[in-house]
C-alpha cells in the first residue's frame, strides 16, 4: 500500500505544529506557475507532514490571486495523499457560533475568476464531484477534534464566493435560503483540483463570524474576526497534530474514490493529446496518462 503523507493548506496560525520535527522550508517548482509559498516539510511521529501557507507568508495573496493549480500540483509532487484545508469562514446558521469548527461535506462554487481545472483543450477530463471530501479522512479529523475537546460539527455545505469583499445582506440571505451552512473564499477550486489530482481532501472550516445576515451582529467586523482567528489558531494546531499522530501510516483506499478519481475521467485519446499539456500533467495525472478510455 501507499505510505500516507499528510498535507495541510492553511494560515499562519498553524506554521508551528506541536511535535513537528525535522522541519524545513523547501521550494518545489510547478509547471502551473508559482505556488503561494515554499512548502514546510517535517514529521510528526514518523509521518511526513507538508504545510503550505495558502495566502503566502505575510498574507500576500487575496483569494482570487492564489494559484490554486500550482498549490495542488506541488502538494502532489511532495507525495501528499491526504490533504486538510484549514480555513476561516462565516456562519450562515445560528447554531454555528464563532469558534466552531465545521467539517464540511459539500460545496457550492460561486467563484468566477479562477482557473478551475488542470485539464482543457488537448486533454479533456471529467471527474465526479458528487462526494468532494474523503469520509475516512473526515473520520480522522472528527475523532481528533473530539479528543482535543474542540467544538466541531460534521456535515454541511460551504458556499465559496469570489471575494475579496464580504457578502451583501441580500447575498447572505440568499445563501441561507439555499441551505448553506458556512461561507468562505478559498475552498474552491481547491477541492476540485485536489479531486483531479487524486488527493483525499477534507475541510476544517473555522467559523469567525455570522456573515452579514445576523440581526444582532450586523456587518462583518474585521477586528472581531481577527480575535477569533487568533483564538482558533491553537485549536487548529492541536487538531492537525492529533490527526498526524492518528492517521493510518498506510493509505487506505478511499470509499468514494478520491484517490482514483481519474480512473475513467480522461476522454481524449492518446493520439490526440497535446504533448505540452500532458507534460504539465505528469504529477497530477501520471497514473493514468498512458491509458485510453475514449
Amino acid at each position: 500500500m501507499t505510505q500516507s503523507v499528510l498535507g495541510v493548506i492553511g494560515g499562519s496560525g498553524i506554521y508551528e505544529l506541536p511535535g513537528l520535527e525535522k522541519a524545513d522550508w523547501e521550494r518545489i517548482a510547478s509547471p502551473w506557475g508559482e505556488p503561494s509559498d515554499d512548502l514546510r516539510i517535517g514529521e510528526i511521529d514518523g509521518l511526513s507532514v507538508v504545510f503550505l501557507p495558502r495566502h503566502g507568508r505575510g498574507h500576500r495573496l487575496s483569494p482570487t490571486d492564489i494559484n490554486y493549480r500550482a498549490n495542488i500540483d506541488v502538494m502532489k509532487r511532495a507525495g501528499v495523499t491526504d490533504l486538510i484545508s484549514v480555513s476561516a469562514c462565516g456562519s450562515l446558521k445560528e447554531e454555528l457560533a464563532p469558534g466552531t469548527f465545521v467539517l464540511v461535506e459539500q460545496f457550492i462554487d460561486r467563484t468566477f475568476a479562477r482557473e478551475k481545472s488542470f485539464f482543457g483543450n488537448g486533454c479533456v477530463a471529467h471527474v465526479s464531484m458528487a462526494y468532494p471530501v474523503s469520509p475516512l479522512l473526515v473520520d480522522c479529523v472528527e475523532k481528533a477534534a473530539r479528543a482535543e475537546d474542540i467544538a466541531c460539527r460534521r456535515g454541511g455545505t460551504y458556499l465559496a464566493m469570489e471575494g475579496p469583499q464580504f457578502s451583501s445582506l441580500a447575498e447572505s440571505h440568499l445563501y441561507r435560503a439555499w441551505g448553506c451552512d458556512v461561507i468562505g473564499m478559498t475552498n474552491m477550486p481547491e477541492a476540485k483540483l485536489a479531486r483531479e489530482a487524486e488527493i483525499c481532501y477534507a475541510t476544517v472550516a473555522m467559523v469567525t463570524d455570522y456573515d452579514s445576515w445576523h440581526p444582532e451582529h450586523g456587518a462583518v467586523d474585521i477586528s472581531a474576526i481577527i480575535k477569533v482567528l487568533h483564538d482558533n489558531a491553537s485549536n487548529a494546531q492541536r487538531l492537525v497534530a492529533r490527526v498526524a499522530r492518528e492517521l493510518p501510516r498506510e493509505h487506505p483506499a478511499c470509499p468514494v474514490g478520491s484517490d482514483t478519481a481519474l480512473e475513467y475521467a480522461i476522454m481524449t485519446g492518446p493520439d490526440h493529446r497535446d504533448p505540452e499539456l500532458v507534460a504539465k500533467l505528469d504529477a497530477v495525472a501520471g497514473r493514468v496518462l498512458n491509458r485510453s478510455y475514449a
